[in-house]
């Protein structure tokens, strides 16, 4: 196997090693909305190759797209550690996820690009910024909706 795969392969499964600290009530709240925007992140992910606006040239398997390590790694885990601190909060919540985009958007990506595994193509990178933005609201707006319509129930 090839070397970069095992990186993959470990940014894909080593997030999910902190869940047992993430407690089960909070994975059980908040993963349903966290899998909902995920599903929205892959959607973004195929426009964005179709548009060439970003481009990752190391995969786990050519039919994958080469983000999804990080979709389904780090960015659903860390979207459960956000809300797991900042759930009721808004301003907080934006914060937090402002500056944990800003930090992968202006530090990562540029490191991603470095070592080859990605780099913006036809995208800005405020405007990618944007698109974490959006994400956040969409996520938050997401969690009250479910949240809204569990109650309904109980």
């Amino acid at each position: 196997m090839k070397r970069y795969k095992i990186y993959l392969i470990g940014m894909l499964i080593i997030p999910w090693f902190s869940l047992p600290l993430l407690g089960k009530q909070t994975f059980l709240k908040f993963f349903l909305s966290s899998l909902g925007i995920n599903l929205l992140a892959v959607g973004e992910s195929f426009i964005a190759h179709k548009k060439n606006s970003f481009w990752f040239y190391k995969r786990l398997h050519p039919k994958l797209l080469g983000d999804i390590p990080l979709i389904f790694g780090p960015f659903i885990v860390g979207s459960l550690w956000i809300f797991k601190f900042t759930y009721g909060h808004f301003f907080r919540y934006m914060v937090t996820n402002i500056a944990v985009d800003s930090f992968f958007v202006y530090i990562i990506m540029d490191w991603f690009k470095k070592i080859g595994y990605a780099s913006l193509i036809r995208l800005k990178k405020y405007q990618f910024s944007f698109i974490f933005f959006v994400k956040a609201v969409v996520l938050y707006g997401l969690q009250k909706a479910i949240e809204k319509r569990l109650n309904l129930f109980n």
